[in-house]
């Protein structure tokens, strides 16, 4: 018991810059997440833009500009899919010369000084998170590729599919792509917390400033930016 006390003790400030980094992260993307469905912000505005592609692509014959937008999309994840592997790479090596960079950090001023075990830790928090990054973006790669199948498998205009089937096609191709879409959103919001954590390394107080920092970037370009009002000045909203 009382080797736990010291251990608090001597790591009260890292413990609290660890626990407002969880809070920050987990807590954000269950606020943006719940907000999304009452609340105008990038998420919703895509989505409704998405209905509208899938409508507009149920009139056309030829549908070779849908898949090649899908394609395009999809380069895009899996660029940052492979980005991850390589950091992953990375982190792993600076796992074996771990003293090596604690070297180089106490150069920095007030770089707190901090213990091996210490900056396994840390690098292993940000190994964990860039394997949920990578988790995310693969998955968002699958979904982009069922959308593929589903545009393919879309009733096409001389077949006189009703207005009712038709909607709830594009529906569901729509809530498939923003799926897609909100899961690569979730790689990237990982990689603005991981640069947080950099932060750690220098000092605690750094790092919750920095995650704070993430945080209000986050917000002010999902709910509050200039693009997402360019893309509610034909909604009316």
């Amino acid at each position: 018991m009382a080797s736990l006390h010291q251990f608090f003790d001597d790591n009260w400030l890292n413990l609290l810059a660890l626990v407002w980094f969880l809070a920050c992260f987990k807590g954000y993307m269950y606020y943006a997440r719940k907000r999304s469905y009452d609340t105008p912000c990038l998420a919703s505005m895509l989505h409704m833009y998405r209905k509208e592609w899938m409508l507009r692509m149920l009139t056309r014959e030829v549908r070779i500009a849908d898949t090649t937008a899908i394609a395009n999309l999809e380069r895009g994840v899996s660029f940052f899919a492979s980005t991850t592997m390589l950091i992953l790479a990375g982190l792993m090596t600076i796992l074996g010369s771990t003293q090596r960079a604690i070297d180089v950090v106490a150069d920095i001023p007030f770089a707190s000084q901090a213990t091996s075990a210490e900056w396994e830790l840390k690098i292993l928090l940000m190994i964990s998170l860039f394997v949920y990054a990578f988790f995310k973006f693969t998955w968002s790669l699958r979904q982009y590729g069922f959308v593929s199948i589903m545009i393919g498998g879309a009733p096409l205009p001389e077949e006189n599919v009703s207005d009712q089937q038709n909607e709830a096609h594009a529906s569901r191709v729509a809530k498939m792509t923003s799926m897609a879409a909100n899961n690569f959103n979730l790689g990237l919001r990982t990689y603005y917390f991981c640069i947080a954590i950099l932060g750690w390394f220098i000092h605690p107080w750094i790092f919750m400033g920095l995650t704070a920092g993430v945080v209000y970037i986050l917000y002010r370009r999902e709910f509050k930016s200039s693009t997402l009002n360019t893309l509610m000045m034909s909604t009316g909203e």
